[in-house]
């Protein structure tokens, strides 16, 4: 034993059988994150609505639950959130509980590698036959389409047909699930002996024999399957029926992992869910629900901005809210939070509100923090501040606002960089934003459909946001791995020796790109195969190379003048480049033209589009292909 005063460990090296030989009392405690996300999304609802669910009478057949995990929305679900998962509930249709119950049971390595999942599935759908060697045995294989999927199946198998107790029948079931051969062929040739007594013809009960013997011992015990499925139950009813709550519960179980934030946050924007940059007068530790379908960035996700820095914050926020970056750092015990703690919601945006940019913030800082460290420090001996009113109020007077320094915000790049460093993703805007349409354009898929294997080329439209260099083992030349995000999500990506030593200089982080490239013919059959990149173009070299169009949309009674159009040449020819100019015209009875100009072309810059949009309204300036 060892410890640390009052606290003591004991620690063994046996193994938990040695343990029990020895007169050990052995139990398991199995601890899960899903429970306090529950209770949380709980809480959360009962603050928001004023009432609180209860899970131990919610009824299991809920319509719209099924609906949503049969559509694969099953992101934050306990026990569903990976891709056979997921397929596997799309598969079978999911529409019961039962469901649920078999899929954790067929979701392990034997029984996938027997096959019997596959089986389950097609007999749902009524693919295939449902049968039972016996029509005896359909109570019992009924629920699971005769696939003997739990343990509880062999056992009651056993006691219908062998008529043996179901304490007998549990050392067939041990003997089964242990794959203690010499015990299996005991307790099966005991079982097809008294099965045979009763009456059951020998070919039969020896198939029965056969499918216990093979089947039996992928069995899973059914109570615990059933235990984890309510959990499972809870969560998705849970996210679909309050999925704010859920989704601000799920993503502060996460905190200390930015991965998995930036995963379930882009997981509640598909769901129409906002979520809402850091604000120092509204976040949380936690993530928080502030309105109907919003939730607010829990000050706990934060990189660099620990528990004490939070604690102290939240601790000074009970007096009022902060006014201004002067207020905050004046009463902000500065011993916990420090200059790298107020660079952190600097960029995070978590001062946006205070009335100034980030960029000033930043510039005053250093000042900022001098002036109110040492206001706390006389106030901490006693002495009157320097910078109190002369007029003699009491030393703790908060300090004035200051004035900020008139600098230039940062660009729209450093913005959203910095973000991405702080938080993990972009709150207040994206990077490929300014090439939406070229990404409707060019790509082929989103980054979420990644995944699923294809023989068709693939494009996507993304930012690189982690490059990540490896050498290969197998010929010692380097390669990389992308994390690559759009709009719907993140994904790694591959780029081989061959591809990565042409394309290492292309690849910068943040920048819009086009990947093209393709799956590899070994994963064929793989549940998450890896997409292999093999070219990449810039979206700004897209718009400069001509492949992209500016195309003016004009239909019968639009309202532009012969001055308007000629405000137009002039923006065109102020702006003129590589890309071609088109005229398309439409009366609305389906007569239409498209005219390319011989002699305008236009540079693609958003500059030049919005002058364009200006001038003619926003739905009359589209981008096109240029081929």
């Amino acid at each position: 034993g060892f410890g640390n005063g009052d606290e003591s460990v004991v620690v063994t090296q046996y193994d938990m059988t040695a343990l029990e030989k020895s007169g050990m009392l052995k139990m398991d405690f199995l601890g899960l994150t899903t429970l306090t996300v529950i209770h949380d999304a709980l809480g959360l609802i009962e603050a928001t609505s004023g009432s609180r669910p209860d899970l131990a009478t919610l009824p299991l057949d809920d319509p719209e639950t099924y609906r949503q995990l049969r559509a694969g929305r099953t992101a934050g679900v306990f026990q569903f959130e990976s891709a056979l998962a997921t397929d596997m509930l799309k598969s079978m249709r999911c529409d019961r509980f039962d469901d649920l119950v078999a899929s954790n049971a067929l979701m392990r390595p034997g029984p996938l590698d027997a096959g019997m999942h596959r089986v389950y599935i097609a007999r749902k759908r009524g693919e295939e036959a449902v049968t039972y060697p016996l029509p005896e045995l359909a109570e019992v294989l009924g629920p699971t389409y005769g696939v003997i999927t739990y343990q509880e199946q062999v056992m009651r198998i056993a006691q219908i047909l062998a008529g043996i107790s179901l304490a007998e029948a549990d050392v067939l079931r041990k003997a089964v699930g242990k794959k203690d051969a010499a015990l299996i062929e005991a307790e099966l040739a005991k079982f097809s002996k008294k099965a045979i007594a009763k009456g059951h013809a020998p070919a039969v009960i020896e198939e029965i024999a056969g499918q216990i013997k093979t089947f039996g011992r992928y069995g899973f015990n059914k109570s615990h399957s059933v235990a984890y499925s309510i959990i499972s139950y809870h969560t998705a009813w849970l996210k679909t029926h309050h999925p704010a709550e859920y989704m601000a519960a799920l993503l502060s179980s996460q905190i200390g992992d930015t991965d998995a934030v930036v995963k379930y946050i882009n997981e509640a924007r598909e769901m129409d869910i906002e979520v809402l940059a850091p604000d120092v007068n509204e976040s949380g530790y936690k993530f928080t629900v502030v309105g109907e379908r919003r939730v607010r960035f829990g000050l706990g996700a934060i990189r660099n901005v620990g528990r004490t820095a939070i604690d102290a914050i939240l601790a000074a926020r009970r007096e009022g809210p902060f006014t201004s970056l002067i207020d905050l750092a004046d009463r902000v015990d500065l011993r916990t939070a420090n200059k790298r703690v107020f660079e952190a919601l600097i960029a995070s945006g978590a001062l946006d509100a205070l009335g100034g940019h980030r960029a000033q913030y930043l510039a005053a800082l250093d000042a900022t923090l001098q002036e109110a460290a040492l206001k706390q420090e006389e106030r901490a001996s006693g002495q009157v501040s320097l910078f109190g009113d002369p007029s003699g109020d009491a030393p703790n007077t908060p300090l004035p606002a200051r004035t900020l320094p008139n600098v230039q915000p940062w660009s729209d790049a450093e913005r959203l960089a910095k973000e991405k460093e702080i938080l993990g993703f972009y709150t207040s805007g994206h990077p490929l934003e300014p090439y939406r349409t070229e990404v409707e354009l060019f790509a082929t898929h989103k980054v979420s459909q990644l995944g699923t294997w294809t023989d068709q080329p693939i494009k996507l439209g993304v930012v690189v946001t982690a490059i990540k260099r490896q050498i290969s083992k197998r010929s010692g030349a380097e390669f990389a791995r992308l994390t690559v995000e759009d709009f719907s999500g993140s994904s790694e990506v591959l780029v081989f020796p061959e591809a990565w030593t042409l394309l290492a200089e292309k690849i910068k982080p943040d920048v819009p790109v086009l990947l093209a490239g393709n799956y590899s013919r070994r994963d064929q059959g793989s549940d998450n195969p890896a997409f292999i990149v093999e070219s990449v173009v810039p979206f700004e070299q897209q718009r400069a190379t001509g492949n992209v169009a500016v195309s003016i949309e004009l239909a019968l009674g639009a309202n532009v003048t012969r001055d308007v159009m000629r405000d137009v040449r002039e923006a065109v020819e102020v702006h003129a480049g590589s890309s071609p100019l088109e005229l398309r015209w439409n009366d609305g009875n389906g007569t239409s033209a498209r005219l390319r100009s011989r002699t305008l072309r236009i540079a693609v810059t958003n500059a030049a589009l919005n002058e364009l949009r200006s001038l003619l309204g926003p739905e009359r300036v589209r981008l096109v292909r240029g081929s």
